[in-house]
């Protein structure tokens, strides 16, 4: 106690003792130490009830803030953020709220005051200050093509990583655009058509076949042959999916599995688990938190299982080949990627090998070229060679804002 506040006591003090002796009338003793009479009254008060240590002077501060948590729902709160650290306040808020419904929840962030979710992270040191990025105008209007649960599925890989004993882990990711429902996410041994298509034959009997396919220009699911086919992309199509592939460097047309993969990486990967083994258990953990608890804001913070239905378009496992006009000549390509055609062989891509294309007649002179919905090229009237048509921008961005993706720094070791 300093030496001013122990005179303001010793003061009071004197106070409260006249009071006591009965000698003076209130009014007259508050008169003479300068007081109020309501002051008077409230240290006599103090002093009965707590003895000297009332006389000192307390915080301003008020004891209790009409807007703090109760104890209770801050433990709730963060018991969930601690079982999810990566989740902020509206999405713990969207949690709780689930749960309890009839609770009236703290706000997620609380501008001007301390107290809210948000603050309580930032007192118990839970909260990341991020860098903020600028945001960039989209490059052109957002995508719109996703309008229904399996209209449209991603598919890509999330890049690759070595876990604890340095084992390679590459997962595959397969998610449903509209509801953001994460259909798989597997490590696979190799990155080529047998291995993918095994997931995406597994995931279609499983939910049924979306009407696309969406994916990037890398193998396998694509290739520089005509129409961009690979031997994977010719399984889709036969399988009745048309495939669908962003442009070339414009990872935000399929933003919404680019976004999901920086939540896979901080969730399941930062850092590693100590083995494949491991590090599978937290992927198949991942998945179905993301799906069935997870909160997600695109969806008004429901969660993609609540919009995810299987697909009625169900699949027998019969790989089907393309049907053609009656007006079309139909030519099967062989094994070196050729078909015959005016009494010599031309080359339409080794993707097709085995595969039936169908030839148009153009009204300008010319045959169209296609296999099932791709179109392949135009075959002059010289007829020597497959011109290729011009590659067209799809104009429709999946996700406007600047995506958080981040390039993997590490090589990929080399097989013996």
């Amino acid at each position: 106690m300093g030496y001013l506040e122990a005179g303001v006591v010793d003061k009071r003090m004197r106070l409260v003792t006249a009071i006591e002796a009965g000698e003076e009338t209130m009014a007259a003793l508050c008169r003479r130490f300068d007081l109020s009479r309501k002051a008077g009254y409230k240290w006599l008060g103090r002093y009965r009830s707590e003895g000297i240590e009332g006389l000192a002077d307390r915080p301003r501060a008020a004891q209790r803030h009409p807007h703090a948590i109760e104890a209770r729902m801050l433990e709730q709160c963060l018991a969930v953020r601690r079982e999810h650290p990566s989740w902020g306040p509206v999405k713990v808020r969207a949690v709780l709220e689930r749960r309890e419904p009839g609770v009236r929840w703290p706000a997620a962030s609380v501008p001007g005051l301390d107290p809210g979710i948000g603050g309580l992270f930032d007192r118990e040191g839970l909260t990341v200050k991020r860098k903020r990025l600028r945001r960039r105008a989209p490059a052109s209007a957002p995508f719109a093509a996703c309008e229904a649960a399996n209209a449209v599925w991603c598919i890509d890989f999330k890049g690759w990583f070595l876990t604890g004993d340095g084992t390679h882990c590459g997962p595959l990711t397969l998610s449903d655009a509209h509801s953001r429902y994460l259909l798989r996410c597997q490590p696979l041994g190799r990155d080529d058509t047998q291995h993918v298509w095994a997931v995406l034959e597994a995931a279609f009997r499983e939910y049924g076949l979306p009407l696309r396919l969406r994916s990037d220009n890398g193998p396998p699911f694509a290739s520089t042959g005509a129409g961009g086919l690979s031997q994977l992309a010719v399984k889709v199509i036969k399988a009745g999916v048309m495939p669908e592939r962003i442009a070339p460097g414009k990872p935000q047309q399929n933003g919404r599995l680019e976004r999901l993969h920086l939540t896979l990486l901080r969730d399941t990967a930062t850092p590693p688990a100590r083995s494949l083994r491991e590090q599978l258990d937290r992927f198949r953990r991942f998945q179905r938190v993301y799906n069935d608890e997870r909160p997600h804001a695109a969806l008004a913070n429901a969660t993609p299982a609540e919009h995810y239905a299987a697909s009625p378009r169900r699949w027998d496992g019969v790989l089907r080949e393309p049907d053609y006009a009656d007006g079309e000549s139909v030519r099967r390509v062989r094994h070196n990627g050729t078909i015959r055609w005016q009494g010599g062989e031309l080359y339409i891509s080794q993707a097709l090998t085995g595969e039936a294309v169908g030839l148009g007649e153009q009204p300008e002179g010319g045959w169209a070229v296609r296999y099932g919905p791709i179109a392949l090229g135009i075959i002059d009237h010289r007829g020597d060679r497959l011109r290729r048509p011009k590659p067209q921008a799809c104009g429709f961005v999946d996700n406007p804002d600047e995506l958080p993706t981040t390039p993997q720094a590490q090589q990929p070791p080399q097989k013996a």
